[in-house]
């Protein structure tokens, strides 16, 4: 969605792409979007989340938790 939704990219401070499981079924380039998206935006920070698998899930909590405790 970087190309579709470019203001919302140039704006984010972070991407997190949740289920992440699923690219290899519907043949989904994730290194590829999240390069289309810091061609907008080379400073954003991109997170990969499965809740499936449970890749990512440790790294999202602890930056929720972080994002908390500055507020």
């Amino acid at each position: 969605k970087p190309l579709k939704y470019p203001h919302v990219f140039r704006n984010a401070s972070r991407f997190v792409l949740t289920k992440t499981d699923l690219a290899r079924h519907v043949d989904f380039d994730i290194d590829a979007c999240f390069a289309r998206a810091r061609e907008m935006n080379p400073k954003l920070e991109t997170m990969r989340v499965s809740a499936r698998t449970g890749d990512g899930m440790q790294a999202w909590c602890a930056w929720v938790r972080e994002q908390a405790s500055v507020s």
